[in-house]
């Protein structure tokens, strides 16, 4: 199962393997109050793009597209998903507002169509 969730949120259980999936740590957050159990800054996006998208260059359908091509070409994409697939919930941690609309979103519909067989790194 995968989850997603602020990284400002309470520590929960049910949380399972806890991975915060930003480039950059989150402003006012200590390890200890983060507890998270890895950090997986190579499957972010590219500061480029993050940039691009937060400054309003790029609307949410061009960010998501970019990132998505990004992403399945991200080598760091195969280790991550070594790591993600031998727990039984995983949940993305973000310090972004919007969970709806981020680099969050896209990765998590990447790892669930992995998961379900219709792997999109197969077009690669």
């Amino acid at each position: 199962m995968i989850r997603t969730k602020r990284i400002y949120d309470d520590v929960a259980p049910e949380d399972g393997f806890r991975v915060l999936v930003d480039r950059l740590w989150p402003r006012g957050v200590t390890k200890q109050k983060a507890a998270i159990d890895l950090w997986a800054k190579d499957v972010a996006p590219s500061t480029e793009i993050r940039r691009q998208y937060h400054s309003g260059v790029d609307s949410w359908p061009v960010f998501e597209a970019k990132y998505q091509a990004e992403l399945l070409a991200n080598p760091g994409l195969d280790d991550f998903w070594d790591v993600v697939k031998t727990q039984p919930t995983v949940t993305l941690l973000s310090a972004v507002r919007s969970l709806e609309n981020s680099h969050v979103t896209v990765l998590t519909n990447v790892l669930r169509e992995i998961l379900h067989d219709d792997d999109p790194r197969s077009n690669r």
